[in-house]
């Protein structure tokens, strides 16, 4: 008679902890959903930025939105790269050599000077960095397999494309990053310092890495793969659109499973600007690339927008 008192008691503890476990759960899965109020689960984009804010890699205005259809501003993508990764400096910004576009106190100063230390972001001549200037959806892809140290080599294997050349190690921060807000009135902020330089707006210096040369070497059970140019023309209907100083970085990223193209697989669309939903599903690909986070499950309906390559093996 006892014995079967305790193992009722043990049955009832174990049905309290299993429903506040179940409890836990809702919540957890409530909050997820309930980031945004402006990103409806069934937005295409929905998946990849509920993984991204669930782990505070980006983040909303303070009036709580996140606008996943807003162009992308080249400050905001160097918030969410920050905030994303923590790669090695490849640069440093001397002392007192801040861009002259940049205010000290301005929100992003801090995440602009590091996604340029790190590569992710390039200088515009006469130290400009046009914080407010759109980015486009090949600015978007250059940036993360430059900052990433990646490149494309024709394959030599089934499973040897993408090349880390070599892979640069990940910085150790003292200090966690703190959540950044975007500002409802970063325009207006920034609006004196981007006038004065609207009219001077050259393309940055060093946009992208060469393009990818064919391997030439020569022996047995050798396999050669498309060339960079071979290979974006096989995936994208509309190829002869990337500018030619980024086709090794498309292809690069492409051999990565990092492109994301909604609403057609075929179509790269390379000089739209990149909306923060589109750049949100990058930064999440090159995320699962780099084993930081799990990748989309086959039977959730945003991952077929996500261009994917066999031989990368963390894709489910």
């Amino acid at each position: 008679m006892k014995r079967e008192s305790i193992d009722f008691l043990m049955l009832g503890m174990l049905g309290v902890f299993s429903a506040a476990g179940l409890a836990v759960a809702s919540i957890e899965v409530s909050v997820a959903e309930e980031n945004f109020p402006d990103v409806d689960r069934n937005y295409w984009a929905s998946p990849f930025i509920r993984a991204l804010a669930s782990k505070d890699i980006v983040t909303g205005y303070p009036d709580g939105t996140f606008r996943p259809k807003k162009n992308l501003d080249r400050d905001e993508f160097a918030a969410m790269v920050r905030q994303a990764f923590d790669e090695e400096k490849v640069r440093n910004i001397e002392s007192g050599s801040v861009f002259k576009d940049v205010p000290k106190n301005y929100w992003a100063s801090t995440p602009i000077e590091e996604a340029y230390e790190s590569d992710f972001m390039k200088a515009y001549p006469n130290n400009r960095f046009h914080p407010k200037k759109d980015f486009s959806r090949t600015d978007a892809l250059v940036a993360l397999t430059r900052g990433l140290d990646l490149s494309y080599q024709p394959s030599k294997s089934t499973n040897q494309a993408v090349t880390p050349s070599p892979a640069r190690k990940q910085a150790k921060r003292g200090q966690s990053k703190n959540r950044l807000l975007f500002p409802l009135a970063a325009t207006t902020l920034m609006q004196p310092f981007y006038q004065m330089n609207l009219l001077n707006q050259n393309q940055p210096a060093n946009v992208a890495s060469a393009p990818g040369t064919t391997n030439t070497a020569t022996g047995k059970n050798v396999v050669v793969g498309p060339s960079a140019r071979e290979l974006v023309n096989s995936y994208y209907q509309d190829a002869e659109k990337i500018p030619p100083e980024a086709i090794d970085n498309i292809a690069a990223a492409t051999k990565a499973n990092i492109v994301v193209n909604y609403p057609q697989q075929t179509l790269l669309r390379p000089n739209q600007p990149i909306t923060r939903g589109a750049a949100t599903a990058l930064i999440h690909q090159a995320l699962v690339y780099r084993g930081k986070l799990q990748p989309l499950d086959s039977d959730v309906g945003s991952a077929k927008y996500i261009i994917k390559n066999p031989s990368v093996k963390n894709q489910k």
